[in-house]
């Protein structure tokens, strides 16, 4: 009878262990097959960002990437696992992503076949063109399937000769930072001299005119408006200062320039420079699409149209002296309790009635109309301070900056969410921190496994 009991039990015990590993094993399969992730970190620094996803969408085809390197690397360690996890992250979004390794010292014919200029780069492939990288983070890899994203590669005309700021310029003045962040994102950026060129040329997606500190010769000027004309794609950087010989242009896109700067109290109650106006407030536009960054805008000076005009049954609207037909759209509405000062320096931070002009305002513009078939696009902005390297990192200047131009060049599938901060990608321990996890792991853990296992066995043998 005990020898029957004694069958019994094993029997059970067997089915009990056969049952478990069947479930273990379904459990495996159901991983394997349906597999899930969780990022805990504070700012999901072990997924991808919003705007990360928001490229892969634009990708509609298969996208190669060879990693040249050697597996194994006395710094980094396993190479190949590492690149592996990092690229799993963007294969949950797009799983036609194929990666391929190749060893430099086996393979040497492959390098100079692939013009491999660096240790550890990686070529990436789609619809024919390739990118190269040699720094591998999201940033690195998503600017450069940004710019595989771009239907072409577009070029930007910058007006230069009369004290403009520069794309690619370094002083505080300057547009460097805008023009860099440009470039990244596939858009070929030239200077153009209008008294040396005889046009506009006709190559260039978007002609890109900020402040002039001197006047423009009439000449010039009349290039600029054959280009406007000829349904060119523009975008005009102004400031709060005599426009130099642009006068007809502002006039030729029906827009009114109040004479004198912003005064925002709202952004002195956030202990703001008093020449700073802050723009909260985008009304729906596909520039502004899922943007909810704060802007600042230095010594802005109010856009408005010329409501005087005619109005078509699109709503759009032209002064007397245009020719066609302009629709007006606010970007940026700001200083709802602010004014626009006509002194040149303010004498007092109030408003002075009759003389100030009460908000809100205007801080940036959008025009379109039909030309010979084809939407124009242009916009016109009050403060060519707020792409400057001083100010271009404040809030979402920059970001604002790149959507206007992706929607001026026709490449509004790119203009996407922001992506976030970088708030927790290490973290710091101390030497006694280190020795507890050490010893915990290493020495307390098993020990406490064996005892609980002991414990298990000897209860269950009396």
């Amino acid at each position: 009878m005990r020898r029957i009991l004694h069958y019994t039990l094993q029997l059970k015990n067997t089915g009990y262990s056969i049952a478990l590993l069947a479930l273990a094993v379904l459990l495996y399969l159901l991983i394997a097959k349906f597999p899930l992730h969780a990022d805990i970190t504070r700012n999901g620094g072990n997924s991808l960002s919003t705007s990360s996803v928001d490229i892969l969408k634009q990708l509609h085809g298969p996208l190669d990437i060879i990693m040249y390197t050697n597996s194994k690397d006395a710094e980094l360690g396993d190479i190949e696992q590492w690149v592996r996890d990092f690229i799993s992250r963007y294969r949950r979004y797009k799983p036609d992503i194929s990666l391929r390794f190749i060893d430099p010292v086996k393979n040497p014919e492959a390098i100079r076949n692939a013009n491999i200029q660096a240790r550890r780069e990686m070529a990436v492939t789609y619809n024919g063109r390739t990118e190269h990288l040699t720094m591998l983070n999201e940033q690195a890899l998503s600017s450069a399937l940004l710019r595989l994203a771009h239907s072409r590669q577009q070029m930007l005309m910058y007006v230069d000769g009369h004290g403009e700021r520069k794309l690619d310029g370094q002083a505080n003045f300057d547009l460097g930072q805008f023009g860099e962040k440009l470039k990244q994102n596939g858009y070929r950026i030239t200077s153009l001299n209008l008294a040396v060129a005889q046009d506009v040329p006709a190559n260039g997606s978007i002609l890109i005119i900020t402040q002039p500190r001197i006047d423009l010769l009439p000449g010039e000027v009349q290039k600029i408006e054959r280009y406007v004309d000829g349904g060119g794609n523009l975008l005009w950087l102004l400031d709060a200062e005599p426009l130099h010989g642009l006068e007809k242009l502002a006039s030729q896109l029906g827009l009114l320039l109040a004479p004198g700067k912003i005064i925002d109290p709202d952004a002195q109650k956030l202990n703001a420079p008093e020449n700073w106006t802050i723009g909260a407030s985008y009304p729906p536009h596909p520039v502004t699409r899922n943007f909810n960054l704060v802007t600042v805008f230095p010594d802005a000076r109010a856009i408005g149209a010329d409501e005087a005009g005619r109005e078509d049954s699109t709503g759009g609207r032209t002064n007397g002296d245009a020719r066609k037909i302009w629709q007006h759209n606010t970007l940026i509405e700001a200083a709802g309790n602010g004014w626009v000062s006509r002194n040149p320096v303010p004498r007092a931070m109030h408003f002075e009635k009759g003389r100030d002009i009460p908000g809100p305002f205007s801080l940036a513009m959008a025009l379109q109309r039909s030309v010979n078939d084809r939407e124009q696009r242009i916009i016109v902005v009050g403060s060519g301070a707020f792409l400057a390297n001083a100010y271009a990192g404040n809030g979402g200047n920059l970001d604002l900056g790149i959507n206007m131009v992706n929607w001026l060049a026709g490449e509004e599938h790119l203009i996407t969410t922001q992506p976030r901060a970088t708030l927790d990608s290490s973290i710091q321990l101390g030497r006694n921190q280190l020795i507890a996890i050490s010893y915990g792991l290493a020495v307390i853990l098993p020990l406490l496994l064996a005892g609980i296992g002991g414990w298990t066995w000897w209860r269950r043998r009396n």
